[in-house]
């Protein structure tokens, strides 16, 4: 996976050739293994910041800043709950934090795994860097309502921190028109991760909580698909300002 470095040849004066650059895409792989870099516009370590919970939703595992007008969604697996999505008028953004290496992030790696799950089901992928670092932008398929094959597009960004990684899946207008996310990929970069300090395996998921005075409501139910690499979708959504109050929680399942 990772490229080697050429030898150098020795010249009869005992000169040593130059070691020719590296090609973009060997570069990019050697530094999956780097340590996470440094983080000044975050998202945050829950040890960075004197007061994490000042202005966020309390979701345990994730501080999520809170947004007037946003509707806030949590993710389920199982009886856990993984992931939070905030939704803001067309657009949105999936959460979830995973435990990570001590040593090195890994948001190299599983950009690549994400993009390859993609293309082997027909879908379209690009790495470019944009406002948060290298992202993946893809357009995944999906069987729409009439039963026809559509796609969707799908913006995948991620951010290594000490100990853990934090992926963010941004759908809607934010991933269509980039430049419409920028309230999005702000609430991405004023997130909070606490990981806890007990031994988790790479890549385990971060389990978080509603907040508590959050209530269900069931409003139905309707299935909705995911972008492959998402956490299940079972819905939760609520209207209010949960700075305000705890959002009112419904399941669609």
């Amino acid at each position: 996976m990772f490229g080697r470095r050429r030898k150098r040849t020795e010249q009869p004066d005992g000169a040593v050739e130059p070691t020719a650059p590296e090609a973009p895409d060997e570069a990019e792989l050697r530094r999956v293994k780097l340590e996470p870099a440094p983080r000044p516009e975050g998202p945050w370590d829950v040890s960075e910041l004197t007061r994490p919970g000042e202005g966020r939703v309390d979701l345990g595992g994730l501080f999520i800043p809170g947004v007037p007008g946003m509707e806030l969604r949590v993710e389920v697996a199982g009886e856990a709950i993984v992931a939070a999505t905030i939704v803001l008028k067309d657009s949105a953004i999936q959460l979830q934090g995973f435990a990570a290496p001590k040593r090195h992030g890994i948001w190299g790696e599983v950009r690549e795994e994400i993009a390859g799950g993609i293309t082997q089901q027909g879908g379209i992928t690009d790495v470019v860097e944009g406002p948060l670092g290298w992202e993946l932008r893809a357009q995944v398929p999906v069987k729409l309502p009439d039963g026809k094959r559509g796609m969707q597009v799908v913006r995948f960004v991620g951010v290594d921190g000490p100990r853990w990684f934090l992926r963010g899946v941004i759908s809607g207008q934010g991933a269509v028109q980039p430049e419409r996310a920028g309230l999005l990929e702000q609430i991405f970069k004023d997130t909070v991760v606490v990981r806890g300090e007990g031994p988790m395996a790479p890549r385990d998921p971060i389990t978080l909580k509603l907040p508590e005075d959050a209530k269900m409501v069931p409003q139905g139910a309707q299935r909705q698909a995911a972008a492959p690499g998402t956490a299940a979708p079972s819905r939760f959504s609520g209207g209010a300002d949960p700075l305000r109050r705890g959002p009112e929680i419904s399941e669609v399942r």
